[in-house]
């Protein structure tokens, strides 16, 4: 490497020791590209993970501005050079990209790339990605894009090599980020049962006993007042331990992620998640929120989820946006989607297929606000304002 092969095995280091500090899948990846981009030293990196109906259920860039990034339009699907990557299983180093004969094209607000280095990653026998390298950088002409050496390709053997490195490491950080996710959903899904069990035995057992109860006390209303009285008594009494038992189950099922990361946290992994899962688009951004009465906290998050369960189910939408911003001392919540919308005037249909009534009722019940706008192929935004504590 041009920096000496001091510096150059730090940066490695360096590069290795960034990946390993990540559990979340998409910023495993990010940091794959980002340190494969500055360790060889290259305008453009890609990393594209496959899915299982010929596209890429994930395909991360760098050196490419979000502007840049949506104005080129949809993942790109495994064709021309991308599939090579992940049929081949070979590396691909091209002086020209544009020239190999299974270059497709691209759309037209693509970056223009010439020079190409390209390697799949590797779990064992399975390609669980590739990472493409675009445009090498030569420090003699400021770091610009200039003549490449012998008028070949301007990444190496060296920098080939340095990538096969990069890659099998790649491959432990992104298994092990998988693992961890999925370690993670299992123990969601486990802590769900064990608590729908208790919920059963615990709440389920006091209804049946009002039930008989109350039915007891009906035959004996004409025949036994008396009698009657103390079984609706026991009902009420009965009545109160149900509502106990179901406070103490909400209480519980608050998201633990809620208490150990805060709500911007929470928010901003469940998007993460949600981006990975459906074909939409889901992002989230956070601004200057401050820490909030637990209440008005899960009360937001709740709404959140329903509203994204809309947008994602729903409305057939391209992109949800999910924003939480400081107002005053309290905060505000937006989820707003392209999809389809409906229209208000038929709020009480929409209101009950879309849940805009329980997500009033928790707005309301923290001393907040929501409100919804919506008109057909407009897209919909769910607003939830509360005021702090």
């Amino acid at each position: 490497m041009s920096q000496g092969p001091r510096s150059g095995l730090a940066a490695v280091s360096a590069a290795l020791l960034a990946m390993s500090r990540h559990l979340e899948v998409r910023d495993v990846l990010k940091t794959i590209v980002a340190s494969a981009r500055e360790l060889l030293d290259a305008r453009y990196a890609a990393l594209g993970v496959p899915d299982d109906h010929g596209g890429f259920a994930q395909f991360v860039v760098d050196g490419i501005s979000e502007e840049q990034w949506k104005a080129i339009g949809p993942l790109p699907r495994q064709h021309g050079i991308l599939a090579a990557m992940l049929h081949q299983a070979r590396p691909e180093r091209l002086a020209d990209v544009r020239k190999d004969p299974r270059f497709e094209g691209w759309p037209a607000a693509h970056p223009e790339l010439s020079d190409f280095l390209g390697l799949p990653i590797r779990d064992g026998d399975e390609i669980i990605g590739a990472l493409f390298l675009a445009n090498k950088l030569h420090p003699m002409e400021g770091r610009l894009q200039g003549a490449k050496p012998d008028g070949g390709c301007g990444f190496t053997e060296e920098d080939e090599e340095l990538l096969a490195i990069l890659a099998q490491h790649a491959a432990i950080a992104l298994t092990n980020a998988r693992l961890y996710e999925r370690s993670r959903e299992l123990t969601i899904a486990e802590e769900r049962s064990r608590i729908a069990h208790e919920l059963h035995d615990a709440v389920s057992q006091k209804l049946f006993s009002l039930r008989l109860t109350a039915q007891a006390a009906a035959t004996l209303v004409d025949r036994d007042p008396a009698r009657a009285k103390g079984e609706l008594q026991q009902v009420a009494a009965l009545a109160a331990e149900a509502t106990d038992e179901l406070r103490a189950a909400v209480v519980e099922l608050r998201p633990a992620a809620l208490d150990e990361d805060g709500l911007v946290a929470t928010l901003r992994n469940q998007a993460k998640v949600l981006d990975r899962a459906h074909h939409a688009r889901v992002t989230f951004a956070g601004h200057g929120v401050r820490a909030l009465p637990a209440a008005q906290e899960e009360a937001l998050l709740r709404v959140a989820q329903e509203a994204l369960h809309n947008a994602l189910r729903h409305s057939g939408a391209e992109h949800v946006g999910i924003t939480l911003d400081r107002r005053g001392g309290g905060a505000v919540l937006r989820v707003t989607d392209d999809g389809s919308g409906f229209d208000p005037r038929t709020v009480r249909r929409a209101g009950r297929h879309l849940g805009l009534v329980s997500m009033r009722d928790r707005a309301s019940g923290v001393g907040g606000g929501l409100s919804v706008e919506s008109a057909p192929g407009k897209g919909t935004t769910v607003e939830m304002e509360v005021p702090g504590g």
